[in-house]
């Protein structure tokens, strides 16, 4: 099978494909297995991410990154998958946290964190979830209280991708009182020796074994005003709103691209597999199931190319982000769950790729927003 090239590729995206393609392939892969049990990665990958160029791609240069686009971050995130090496954060730490930086930061705070983290120095996280609010942000608990130059922050976080690992935390929280959306503040949260910051469990997920998820912890911990994201109070709400759509769009890439994958590997092994003394590939459900899939795919990619030509554009708005991640998420799990069925009982060995897939691919549906709150956005539209 030969694999989709998108439109908006070109020679220097092809190169970045390939050294991603590399560096996951001699860095990754061969560890996914063992960062799965560990349930995180190696703290010095981010390091060798950062040797390599590719974190922050689409970061200024003044700031240490790459000086790329969304297709830099998108090309990312296809060859991880392509590769099997979904356990590193990058399109959480570059993808997203890089974004508020760049796009909110003061001066001071771009000049202090994005060059870190393009580096590896810095790993980072974006804590919004609490364990009583999901996809609700207004009714976060989180508080920043001002004291003197500080914010006293109290408050708990679930679910927090790269949270183990994280030196960096953008913490959404309350630093008003008036009850609306003029409440939340991101603040930026240096975690090296703070005083009245745990990190609680590392969470036992269905998939994503080798993705750290934790429990982050906030007793009284102080944190200078300066690092309130932008110098202005009551701004966090905008700020997710406006960031929210790359977010949901880097969904929507991982989607297609399981996709393909799936159907890669399926054929492989339907051609390889024999039932019956025949190839399981001659047997025409198989191959119609396939052939429906392989169509699905082409249709994904073909919206999803669509989506990130309007985004590089500047003209992809919150519905079309939301349209692409709540189809595409769950074309994804419905091609990967057909898929499963044609490995049989192989399917659900998670030694076969296709097991980890199905695993993995759930999740998708939830967070970036329940595909439910998707579809509540778009309604808004009609």
């Amino acid at each position: 099978m030969s694999k989709h090239r998108s439109s908006w590729m070109d020679k220097d995206l092809d190169q970045v494909a390939d050294l991603a393609r590399n560096f996951f392939t001699k860095y990754c892969t061969p560890h996914e297995e063992r960062w799965g049990k560990q349930q995180h990665v190696d703290r010095d990958v981010w390091n060798k991410a950062g040797e390599h160029g590719l974190l922050c791609v689409s970061i200024p240069e003044e700031y240490g990154g790459g000086g790329g686009t969304f297709a830099h971050e998108a090309v990312l995130a296809i060859e991880q998958v392509r590769t099997l090496a979904p356990s590193l954060g990058i399109a959480v730490h570059s993808g997203i946290v890089a974004h508020y930086i760049n796009a909110y930061g003061t001066e001071d705070q771009k000049q202090a964190w994005l060059p870190k983290m393009a580096s590896g120095e810095m790993v980072a996280a974006i804590a919004m979830t609490e364990p009583g609010t999901g996809s609700d942000l207004q009714s976060i608990a989180t508080k920043a209280v001002k004291d003197g130059d500080d914010y006293v922050i109290n408050g708990a976080k679930t679910f927090i991708s790269n949270g183990w690992l994280a030196d960096l935390v953008l913490v959404v929280a309350k630093t008003g009182n008036e009850g609306g959306i003029g409440d939340i503040s991101l603040i930026g949260v240096e975690t090296a020796d703070l005083a009245g910051f745990s990190r609680g469990r590392n969470l036992e997920k269905l998939g994503q074994h080798g993705q750290d998820t934790v429990e982050l912890n906030f007793s009284d911990v102080r944190v200078a005003q300066t690092n309130l994201l932008g110098g202005a109070e009551g701004q966090g709400f905008i700020q997710l709103m406006q960031q929210l759509p790359q977010e949901r769009l880097l969904l929507a890439v991982a989607a297609a691209a399981t996709i393909e994958k799936a159907v890669e590997v399926s054929v492989e092994y339907a051609k390889d597999r024999k039932a019956f003394g025949k190839p399981l590939f001659s047997f025409q459900n198989t191959k119609f199931v396939l052939a429906e899939c392989d169509t699905l795919a082409t249709v994904c990619w073909t919206y999803l190319d669509d989506c990130i030509a309007k985004h590089l554009a500047g003209e992809l708005d919150v519905t079309g982000a939301a349209k692409a991640k709540w189809w595409l998420t769950e074309q994804q799990c419905t091609v990967v769950d057909r898929c499963v069925q044609i490995f049989g009982g192989y399917g659900y060995m998670t030694e076969y790729p296709i097991a980890r897939m199905y695993a993995d691919s759930r999740v998708q549906k939830i967070y970036g927003g329940a595909n439910e709150i998707m579809k509540e956005l778009i309604a808004r539209s009609l």
